[in-house]
């Protein structure tokens, strides 16, 4: 799951795509001087989200295609065992493409990809796209869509919605949320509304949840019945649809998740549950359609039940083996999801669950604190590959598991990093150069940058999403973290993050809105700021004593971000955005009082930090606002010329020769927004990241290496840590 930032067209029956753009490789732009090449590559964590989509290509072996919720789309290779990022390409202006809808794949011309891209469907949200590739996704070319899409929405695990037509390479199907099915005819540079498509759409439903071919017919779920209505239509000649006559009844089969066709039997396999998913399935079956005769048959191997509630969720036909499948529970906490498998068309099933032997040595935080992992959850993207029988891959709200032969299951997530990270810091001492904290996976220890930490996520306590994560300056090896948990939500290490001790109390506050949390320059106060995840603020609270015991700090602004002066123990800063305030406490946190005023109010997008080994120095991103500087401890603020926009900023080694640390940005100096560094206090500025490295939304934290002049990390959300070095 990820939490990120988040008018349905109603569009008539007329065009739904109007703007089609060819893919343009531009140089790398520069502001001030030449820019310097830089080699980025993860941070290896593996995985850690939501994989909604596995597609093996059918007349290639070793070729699959692989799609997440926020992180973009994958290729993977069979001989390097490896996946390739396919969209980190799409910049800052299109972060709302990173999410994606659905991917499809040619049977007959091995080198065609198609993606159908859209994070969100809400009014604030940009519309959909289409990329098309003739590469394998080396390359694409886009079509802007009138319509949005919702990759990270729910239903985001059900079937692909989009679809090569099985009689015609040149026409695709694309089925949306609230804008009905689209269809092009000229390989999807432009699209229509498929006007002969009978369901209504809806401004609040699901539309279409799957498109298959069944032979020569195509399929097309529907996600907006009311359990009595129909749910799954077809069209035999591309252009009349019905509605698939004798469809299962009740709730159980409301909404078609994911379908399957085996071509051997003539049957297509369709999973059913109450809701479209991940969250929300309290019942489910299987059914197969007998697509000849147009028969149904219950094929379901095991019916939710009182105190087992669930849904069924993937489903993926052996294209070996006639009647041989695997179908996945989904949402199912009790017994906890497995994948069923049968060879005998359904009549029995086995559970894969009850013999499987994982080994997570390759990505530990699998383990989630624990002696074992799990079999996973959100289980809704299921391959069996057409080339091996017993190769069989699924994706979870974690990672992507597979299995060669049905018994022993790893990780299959080399190359695939979704985390959506929201805090970094890179020590200046110890054995880590990088300490971390994500959304969903909390807070890690990276001993090497190469592989995924050995210890998993923290744990005494284990939490999920990272709120706060703070080293004090003078003395490295104490470190504090906050979460969200159900055990404790804060703690603190005195061995650079290597181990953890929970506070021995905390503010009864953190349960519910744990915040940033700050540690002054010698560790011996703590600031902990308080916001609830539906954005309503808090006073903050202090520490003296490792977290003992805590009061209110009444004058610190409800939710700003406390930041600790790196040089005197006895100062910290908040910036408050609702006022444009800078605020500063003199007496280690017990007060606060104003300083600058008249700095940007109301900027959703703010960061306020201080350069490392001096007093008072503090810089402040202000989003549209750009960039300001305070060397006074933020009686006043001066506004930095070089730069139009800044989302966030941090500090590594200086340059040699330097006497200033090198600055690390994204924001934009000119008209792009990208990762830039100074080496001159900000006079100017070189663009760090290509056209071919940006990723989306960057504007959460970018810091340098303290320790290593030029390298720098960088927070993305749903491409996981990137970091990069001068070549």
């Amino acid at each position: 799951m990820h939490v990120t930032r988040r008018t349905v067209l109603a569009g008539a029956a007329a065009a739904a795509a109007l703007t089609t753009l060819p893919a343009v490789r531009a140089p790398a732009h520069a502001a001030g001087n030449a820019a310097p090449a830089y080699r980025w590559r993860n941070a290896v964590i593996g995985g850690t989200g939501f994989v909604t989509g596995v597609l093996f290509h059918p007349a290639v072996r070793g070729l699959a295609y692989a799609r997440t919720d926020i992180g973009g789309a994958y290729r993977w290779d069979d001989r390097s065992a490896r996946w390739t990022p396919l969209t980190d390409h799409l910049g800052w202006d299109d972060w709302n493409l990173l999410g994606v809808e659905a991917l499809a794949v040619d049977p007959t011309h091995p080198d065609r990809l198609y993606l159908a891209l859209g994070t969100y469907a809400q009014s604030w949200a940009g519309n959909g796209a289409v990329l098309r590739s003739e590469d394998r996704g080396a390359t694409w070319t886009r079509t802007d869509l009138t319509v949005k899409l919702g990759a990270n929405e729910d239903g985001r695990g059900a079937g692909e919605r989009l679809l090569v037509d099985p009689r015609d390479s040149d026409t695709l199907w694309l089925g949306t949320r609230h804008d009905g099915l689209l269809k092009s005819t000229d390989r999807g540079a432009t699209w229509a509304r498929a006007t002969a498509f009978p369901a209504t759409p809806s401004a609040t439903g699901q539309g279409v949840t799957l498109l298959v071919a069944a032979g020569r017919t195509v399929y097309a779920g529907w996600g907006d019945s009311d359990g009595t209505t129909p749910n799954l239509y077809r069209t035999a000649d591309g252009t009349a649809w019905e509605a698939v006559p004798g469809r299962p009844a009740g709730t159980s089969a409301k909404v078609p998740i994911r379908a399957a066709h085996d071509r051997h039997t003539r049957e297509l396999y369709v999973t059913y549950a109450d809701a479209p998913g991940p969250n929300g399935q309290s019942d489910g079956s299987v059914h197969k359609l007998a697509t000849v005769s147009g028969g149904w048959t219950e094929v379901t191997p095991v019916r939710p039940g009182a105190g087992d509630t669930f849904g069924y969720g993937g489903v993926a036909v052996d294209a070996r083996r006639p009647g041989t499948l695997v179908v996945s529970t989904n949402n199912r906490w009790a017994a906890v999801d497995t994948l069923y498998r049968t060879t005998d068309g359904g009549r029995t099933w086995t559970s894969l669950k009850d013999t499987a032997v994982f080994d997570v040595s390759e990505t530990p935080f699998l383990s989630w604190g624990e002696d074992r992992p799990k079999f996973g959850w959100w289980i809704q993207a299921v391959a069996v590959d057409p080339y091996d029988s017993r190769h069989v891959v699924y994706g979870t709200g974690a990672t992507l598991y597979g299995t060669r032969d049905l018994t022993h299951w790893a990780p299959r997530t080399r190359g695939l990093e979704e985390a959506s990270v929201v805090q970094l810091v890179s020590p200046p001492a110890g054995r880590a150069h990088l300490l971390s904290g994500s959304r969903d996976i909390g807070v890690m220890y990276h001993e090497r940058l190469t592989a995924s930490p050995s210890r998993g996520m923290a744990t005494n306590p284990v939490t999920g999403s990272a709120t706060g994560l703070a080293q004090a300056a003078a003395r490295p090896s104490y470190v504090v973290r906050a979460g969200w948990g159900d055990h404790g939500n804060g703690a603190r290490s005195h061995d650079g993050g290597v181990t953890w001790t929970p506070f021995e109390t905390q503010p009864a506050l953190a349960k519910d809105a744990p915040g940033p949390i700050a540690a002054n320059a010698d560790g011996g106060v703590l600031l902990w700021s308080f916001v609830h995840w539906d954005g309503t603020r808090y006073p903050a609270h202090r520490s003296a004593d490792d977290g003992r015991t805590w009061t209110e700090i009444p004058s610190f602004p409800k939710g700003a971000t406390p930041v600790a002066d790196p040089a005197d123990p006895t100062l910290f800063y908040a910036y408050d955005t609702d006022t444009g305030h800078v605020l500063a406490s003199t007496d280690s946190g017990r007060s606060f009082t104003v300083r600058a005023t008249g700095l940007p109010a109301g900027d959703s997008q703010f960061k306020l930090v201080a350069a490392p080994g001096r007093s008072g120095d503090l810089w402040l991103s202000a989003k549209w606002n750009g960039l300001y500087r305070s060397i006074d401890g933020g009686a006043s603020f001066t506004k930095v010329d070089s730069c139009r926009s800044s989302y966030t900023l941090g500090f590594g080694k200086a340059a040699p020769g330097a006497d200033y640390p090198a600055i690390y940005q994204v924001g934009s100096t000119e008209a792009v927004t990208a990762v830039h560094r100074s080496d001159d206090g900000a006079k100017t500025w070189v663009r760090i990241n290509d056209d071919a490295h940006q990723w989306g939304w960057t504007g959460e934290v970018v810091v340098g290496d303290p320790r290593v002049y030029g390298r720098v990390y960088l927070a993305t959300n749903g491409r996981g840590i990137q970091y990069g070095e001068p070549v």
